[in-house]
């Protein structure tokens, strides 16, 4: 029996290192993230999952990613993400910008070149959800949908969120400042009579991008509302010509509310200060930038949408790898929506959703091993 028992001490101060190695042990990082269904719909069905990131990669792998174009935040930040991934994971990225969300020609050139040359798998943000319809090279290499919607039979996978939704979410905070919710048990609210606020948008590219769904979940959200949707004006998200559309808009009519794109927003914000319109037309943005960010500590901005594109990018560069080594598709994936408003922004919470304001595009990241 004592001989029993010192051998089970024997072993236990031997396992003693061991488990303090646990105790001391890093956590595993995860990352919080939505599962949605069905795959591209536009109403979807949401899971919350924990997601754990790659430390590293099995190769040096390389994946050629493909934009609409970096001119703004939201790519910028895109840009910054699958940059940090590409070098956390020790592989090889190259990037290629299309310019704009109307040079579907020059990203379908884009896209031969990445599946003619030594790339492993592709990334694609597309400047038009039908940009493989009728595409006729053959694709011999996986490929992703990167934030934007891409129909085709061979997309299985995308990493962005629900667009619909960031329009709802915007809409809805329009519909929610107006009035209070109704209490329990009280009479209908009167919707039949005539609408009242006027509600201007300037949601980006026609028909590309997400705009459109963009577009139809704010008009869900203020449906049988009093607000008046009074102009939609469509650009590419560049913020000289939303300057033009702007002294369009209020050349026209004064609405109550403008809600737009980041870069239209922007434009706003010193279009109203030069009008002296700031206390009088209030501004919602789509989704978020730097700018809109200072907007809302300034309450010249009273809302924006936030999809984390920080974490897009990263996401992108961990789940195409994780592709390229065996696991199966991933469906259609992406971070939670957030709102943001002057009452719940938290600074450190914002490092997924914008790239340092000292970060500049980058093209190229270079694994310095040789590949075998």
């Amino acid at each position: 029996m004592h001989q029993l028992m010192y051998i089970f001490l024997f072993i236990l101060l031997g396992c003693i290192p061991t488990l303090l190695g646990f105790a001391h042990a890093a956590p595993i990082q995860y990352w919080t993230l939505e599962q949605r269904t069905p795959f591209n719909g536009k109403i979807q069905t949401s899971n919350s999952i924990h997601y754990a990131p790659l430390t590293q990669a099995k190769k040096p792998w390389r994946i050629c990613a493909l934009v609409p174009h970096l001119k703004d935040a939201y790519w910028i930040g895109i840009d910054y993400g699958l940059v940090s991934q590409a070098k956390q994971l020790g592989i090889n990225l190259s990037l290629f910008e299309a310019g704009s969300y109307y040079k579907k020609s020059k990203q379908l050139k884009q896209l031969e070149h990445c599946l003619s040359q030594d790339f492993d798998a592709i990334l694609l943000g597309s400047v038009d959800p039908d940009l493989l319809k009728g595409y006729k090279a053959q694709i011999n290499k996986p490929i992703i949908a990167l934030v934007n919607r891409l129909d085709s039979p061979v997309i299985d996978t995308r990493v962005g969120v629900n667009w619909y939704q960031m329009g709802w979410l915007a809409g809805d905070f329009i519909r929610s400042s107006l009035s209070p919710a109704p209490l329990a048990n009280s009479a209908p609210l009167n919707t039949t009579k005539v609408p009242s606020i006027k509600l201007a948008l300037l949601t980006g590219p026609e028909r590309v991008g997400g705009s459109d769904w963009v577009e139809l979940g704010i008009l869900d959200a203020i449906a049988n509302s009093q607000i008046d949707v009074s102009s939609i004006r469509h650009t590419d998200n560049n913020r000289d010509l939303y300057r033009d559309q702007l002294h369009n808009l209020l050349n026209d009519h004064q609405p109550d509310y403008i809600l737009g794109s980041a870069v239209a927003i922007e434009a706003a914000v010193g279009a109203l200060q030069h009008k002296k319109l700031s206390n009088q037309i209030k501004l919602v943005s789509s989704y978020l930038s730097p700018a809109v960010l200072r907007g809302i500590y300034r309450h010249k901005v009273a809302f924006s949408s936030n999809d984390q594109v920080v974490l897009q990018g990263k996401l992108a560069i961990d789940v195409i790898v994780k592709i390229l080594e065996g696991a199966r598709p991933f469906g259609d994936i992406g971070p939670k929506i957030q709102t943001l408003i002057q009452e719940n922004i938290q600074l450190n919470a914002l490092e997924d959703s914008l790239a340092p304001a000292d970060f500049y595009p980058i093209y190229r990241v270079t694994n310095v091993k040789p590949r075998p």
